[in-house]
């Protein structure tokens, strides 16, 4: 038998970052949505643990035991007791490094997979502990929907969500690293006392409602201005979605997927046509969320 899992996309609508702390990360207030993006991933017993990618971003997948994926099954074979003797295989359709929590939800999906074909039992709460030792982005990409994340973005609390809101995304021709920008936010900020991270209360307020305007008004990434000043092409990007009519342009996450609020479908169709003829961007998609996390399908 195999088990397949579907895990979304997200993109942070609030992304602030506080300083250092002594175990190298930062403190954050990030407000994640999960956006109707996914990866696939299919779990079937095999001779060894190995790990293949198709897609449109395959070739930048890698396919040995850095991989989340693979993580995933080991760390979870490990605390059972079991061979982490899978095939895993993910159907890749989220960017790769590109600010959307790909990895994470492969890590995830891979996760809840290997937990369903084994029949572990394990609860919720592991899972999720589990989910916090792969990294930060990981528990998100299996609870999804809306979500604040303290601490370094593991410690999750749910968040209500009053409508649908929709968006597009330009891929660019490159990726980020999260610690070159993370490294890139502390040169920037050198010297700079930095104020501790706190979710803006009028953004939660427009995630409640649903109100596509009010939320334009309050997303923030304090991780962009150290994304731009590696990848200062990014800011044609933001500006071509701007001038296209988007409600609200940030860098997704570390980036470099650049993310573009719309009023409504259609809106988004026509900020998404505008990117596409802009020349600035890889290629554009188009996605509405919240939806949920990762899913057996």
């Amino acid at each position: 038998m195999s088990v397949r899992v579907r895990v979304p996309a997200k993109v942070n609508v609030q992304l602030a970052v506080g300083g250092v702390r002594p175990d190298g990360f930062h403190d954050l207030a990030n407000v994640f949505l999960a956006v109707g993006l996914y990866d696939e991933i299919t779990v079937t017993p095999a001779d060894e643990l190995r790990v293949t990618c198709s897609g449109p971003y395959a070739a930048q997948v890698p396919l040995d035991c850095t991989n989340l994926a693979a993580r995933a099954a080991l760390t979870l074979a490990r605390r059972r007791g079991l061979d982490p003797a899978v095939h895993i295989h993910i159907a890749k359709d989220i960017p790769v490094a590109g600010g959307m929590a790909g990895g994470s939800a492969d890590g995830a999906g891979a996760l809840l997979a290997c937990d369903a074909l084994w029949g572990t039992g394990a609860s919720r709460e592991e899972l999720l502990e589990i989910c916090a030792e792969l990294g930060s982005d990981v528990p998100f990409s299996l609870v999804g929907g809306a979500a604040l994340g303290t601490g370094r973005g593991e410690r999750l609390t749910a968040l209500e969500v009053g409508g649908t809101f929709h968006w597009v995304f330009a891929t660019a021709d490159r990726g980020l690293s999260t610690p070159a920008v993370f490294r890139e936010f502390d040169r920037l900020n050198e010297g700079v006392r930095t104020p501790e991270p706190i979710a803006s209360q009028d953004l939660l307020e427009a995630l409640a409602k649903g109100d596509a305007g009010a939320l334009a008004a309050t997303v923030s990434n304090d991780l962009q201005p150290a994304a731009l000043s590696l990848f200062p092409e990014l800011a044609d990007t933001l500006e071509a979605g701007r001038g296209a009519g988007a409600l609200a342009t940030l860098v997704s996450g570390s980036g470099p997927t650049t993310a573009f609020l719309a009023r409504d479908a259609e809106a988004a169709e026509e900020v998404a046509a505008a990117l596409r003829a802009s020349g600035t961007c890889r290629s554009v998609r188009t996605a509405a969320g919240p939806v949920a996390g990762a899913t057996v399908v």
